[in-house]
């Protein structure tokens, strides 16, 4: 039977020595680094089975790093995280990110021995779920999307009294979400350089202006349908992959602003075009 291969990261060259001979003294194959870059090329190129890392070690990059690189290269591995003062807000961190254990120094050996032996000898190594991405949740739960966005429109005070079919109120709904959906899989930033352009935000703009709506009331059109997305993500929050939550939630805030922007360059290109009665 192969021994079980465990990552041990600490910027303490003493802790690293008498954490690496603790370890290999119970049949571990250790891999001793002494800082977070190094790791990083370690889970690049190398396979293991557990990742013990310290919590803080010098530079911006830290345990935390660590944990979320072994997560996505190598998801079946057991992850822990140690700290000298392991507090709230490192423990929540370690709970985003789906690390498998945070422990206090100085650490009990023997007991991180029984753990490691226990995990991967039954094959439960990583105890983390399988996540689902934003991209995915808004995909598979557009339509609720829209109908929460429908629900919400017709209780606003101003907007639900505009006389229109519910089909003619939401025909632009799937498109508009197809296409932040499309954005979700390319867009690596929330920036305005991966903003897309959508013939169904403009074309909704200049059906709006033929309906009667003024600017004011597409902005808030759009306002409520950041709501229902957001409203649709809280709802689904258990399944989301939480470590590109954030990313994602300003992109789709950016896609959103930028299918807003063109909404209106339609309305407006549409005014222009109308004869003067």
């Amino acid at each position: 039977m192969e021994p079980i291969r465990v990552l041990l990261v600490d910027d303490d060259k003493d802790v690293l020595d008498m954490m690496q001979v603790a370890l290999e003294s119970r049949q571990f194959k250790v891999t001793p680094v002494a800082g977070v870059a190094d790791a990083l090329r370690c889970i690049n190129t190398h396979t293991f089975d557990v990742l013990v890392t310290d919590q803080r070690m010098p530079g911006e990059a830290d345990g935390f790093t660590l944990v979320s690189a072994m997560r996505s290269a190598q998801p079946d591995a057991l992850t822990v995280v140690t700290s000298g003062n392991p507090d709230k807000q490192a423990a929540m961190v370690a709970m985003v990110l789906q690390a498998d254990e945070i422990w206090e120094k100085p650490l009990d050996v023997n007991a991180l021995g029984e753990l490691i032996h226990r995990r991967v000898s039954s094959r439960k190594g990583s105890t983390r779920k399988t996540w689902d991405t934003v991209t995915a949740i808004l995909e598979s739960h557009a339509t609720s999307i829209i109908a929460d966005w429908l629900r919400r429109l017709k209780q606003d005070e101003i907007l639900g009294r505009v006389q229109l079919d519910d089909s003619d109120r939401i025909a632009h709904l799937p498109r508009l979400m197809q296409d932040l959906v499309d954005r979700l899989r390319v867009a690596q930033m929330p920036t305005n350089k991966h903003a897309r352009i959508s013939l169904a935000a403009a074309e909704h703009g200049m059906l709006r202006y033929s309906q009667g709506y003024s600017i004011e009331m597409i902005v808030d059109e759009s306002r409520l349908l950041q709501v229902s997305i957001f409203h649709e993500l809280h709802n689904n929050l258990n399944r989301v992959d939480l470590s590109t939550l954030l990313i994602d939630v300003m992109t789709i805030a950016d896609e959103v602003d930028s299918q807003l922007k063109q909404s209106i360059g339609g309305y407006l290109n549409h005014a222009r075009s109308v004869p003067a009665a």
